[in-house]
């Protein structure tokens, strides 16, 4: 527990952010939300057709939200021919939903461990795989499938977009009491230590960070964070239920 009163800096990109920062504002939780990219649709409708037509019936698997909105903006998810689909979480598995796919499968666990733990990816051999996901990300869950005997292909929908931010901005964040970040991805963690280099007292040792998974929590303890807390989760119930904790 903290007797210091949270400011809440919210990392993530467009509407997620903004309605995870109303969330605790109405929560009684001080928060800002400053995304750090935007998104640019990537693979378009002939791609799309080009990837299922190569693979017969194949298995989909949708890595975050974001996959599943400009897939389906591309070419409607409900036109995709397929042997079963998967979400690697409950945000992403209600995103396919509201377009048309109600048997979706969902791990306990939302991360690539947590899909290869299923056991509908357990006997995968001379099957037919495609990873919809943005442009780059962790290569655990398609190696390990290749492994298995799957046949895998990436659909990469869309691509993150950088915001040029000011210089200054940690001295921004400071002037407004900044005292806890919240950072969903090593791709934010990344961005967040590169915005704040050279880390000063206050970013490494005083400033909280709160995380969604363990490996974010130990890579953000091996660059140096010292307040490091994992949410276990990536959607707004995680990370909210995490910051009443504090």
């Amino acid at each position: 527990m903290t007797t210091t009163k949270l400011r809440v800096l919210i990392t993530r990109p467009q509407e997620k952010g903004r309605v995870l920062a109303q969330k605790l504002t109405q929560l009684g939780i001080s928060a800002r939300h400053q995304p750090l990219f935007s998104y640019q649709a990537l693979a378009d409708q002939y791609e799309i057709k080009q990837s299922l037509a190569l693979s017969a019936d194949p298995i989909l698997i949708f890595v975050s939200v974001a996959a599943v909105n400009y897939a389906h903006l591309s070419y409607p998810l409900q036109h995709w021919q397929h042997a079963g689909v998967i979400a690697v979480g409950a945000a992403t598995e209600k995103a396919l939903q509201q377009y048309g796919l109600d048997q979706v499968i969902c791990p306990q666990e939302h991360n690539s461990e947590g899909m290869l733990a299923l056991p509908e990816l357990a006997d995968v051999s001379g099957r037919q795989i495609i990873i919809v996901r943005g442009n780059g990300g962790r290569e655990l869950m398609a190696q390990t499938l290749r492994q298995r005997g799957a046949k895998v292909n990436y659909l990469e929908s869309y691509q993150r977009i950088w915001l040029s931010l000011p210089r200054d901005i940690p001295q921004q964040w400071q002037a407004e009491q900044v005292n806890c970040i919240v950072i969903t991805s090593n791709a934010l963690l990344e961005r967040i230590i590169e915005l704040l280099a050279p880390l000063d007292e206050f970013w490494q040792k005083t400033c909280l960070y709160v995380v969604a998974s363990e490996r974010i929590a130990a890579k953000a303890k091996a660059l140096g964070l010292q307040r490091v807390i994992n949410a276990c989760g990536a959607d707004d119930q995680a990370i909210t239920g995490t910051l009443l904790t504090l």
